[in-house]
C-alpha cells in the first residue's frame, strides 16, 4: 500500500505540475514560459518525485513505464495493475484539483486543458500518424534512459536527474506535434474532462507508450547479458 500511495502522490504531482504549468501560466505571455516552461515543468515533477518518493516505488508514475519496466523483467508482474490504477488515480485527482483552480478565474473556457490530440486537435495540426510515431518512439527512448539510469553499474544518485531530463527534452520535441503524451496516466486525466473528441483520440495515447515501453524492454533485456537490477 505504501508503494501504491507513493505512485499516486508521484503521478499526481506531475499532472498538477506539468499540466497546471500549460492550463495555467502559459495562457498569461507576460510570464514568458511558453512550451519551453511547460517542458521543464513536467521534467521538475518527475524529477523532484523520483527523489522524494522513488526509494518507496521506484517511481514509475506512467503505465507505459511500469509496463516498461516489467517486459525489462525488472518488475513484478503482479504489481502491474495495482501501480496501474494508482497512477490513473492520481492523475484524475491532480485533473480535479486543477480544474477546480483554473475555474476560478472570471471567463473560464475549458479549451483542450492540456488535453493530447492529434489532427485538428494536434497544436501544430500532425496527422494521426505522426502522433503514432512521436508518442512510441519517444516512450520507448524514455523507458531506455529509466532502464539505463537506475543499472547497478550506473553512476549513483544521478537517476533523477537524467529522467527529468529527458522527459523534459521529450516535451519540446512533442508538445506542438500531440501536446505530449508518453503516459496514459497524464492523458486520461485531461480527456476525463475535456471529453468528446478527447475521450475518443484517447486509445492512442495508451497504444502508443505503452507499445514503446514494451519495445524499450524487449531491447534492454536483449542488450543487458548480466543481472538484473534489483525490482523497482
Amino acid at each position: 500500500m505504501k508503494s501504491l500511495l507513493a505512485e499516486f502522490i508521484g503521478t499526481f504531482w506531475l499532472v498538477l505540475g506539468g499540466c497546471g504549468a500549460a492550463v495555467i501560466s502559459a495562457g498569461f505571455p507576460e510570464l514568458g514560459i511558453g512550451f519551453l516552461g511547460v517542458a521543464i515543468a513536467f521534467g521538475l515533477t518527475v524529477l523532484t518525485m523520483v527523489y522524494a518518493v522513488g526509494y518507496i516505488s521506484g517511481a514509475h508514475f506512467n503505465p507505459a513505464v511500469t509496463v516498461g519496466l516489467f517486459v525489462s523483467g525488472l518488475f513484478d508482474g503482479k504489481r502491474v495493475i495495482p501501480y496501474i490504477v494508482s497512477q490513473v488515480l492520481g492523475g484524475l485527482l491532480a485533473a480535479s484539483v486543477l480544474y477546480i483552480i483554473a475555474s476560478g478565474k472570471a471567463g473560464f473556457e475549458l479549451g483542450n486543458f492540456a488535453a493530447n490530440g492529434y489532427g485538428e486537435h494536434s497544436p501544430g495540426g500532425y496527422s494521426m500518424l505522426s502522433a503514432l510515431v512521436a508518442e512510441s518512439l519517444l516512450t520507448c527512448m524514455f523507458v531506455l534512459v529509466i532502464v539505463g539510469s537506475i543499472h547497478r553499474k550506473a553512476p549513483k544518485g544521478f537517476a533523477g536527474i537524467a529522467i527529468g531530463l529527458t522527459l523534459t527534452l521529450i516535451h519540446l520535441v512533442a508538445i506542438p506535434i500531440t501536446n505530449t503524451s508518453v503516459n496514459p496516466a497524464r492523458s486520461t486525466s485531461q480527456a476525463f474532462f475535456v471529453g468528446g473528441w478527447a475521450l475518443e483520440q484517447l486509445w492512442l495515447f495508451w497504444l502508443a507508450p505503452i507499445g514503446g515501453a514494451i519495445i524499450a524492454g524487449l531491447i534492454y533485456r536483449y542488450m543487458t547479458t548480466e543481472d538484473h537490477v534489483p525490482e523497482v
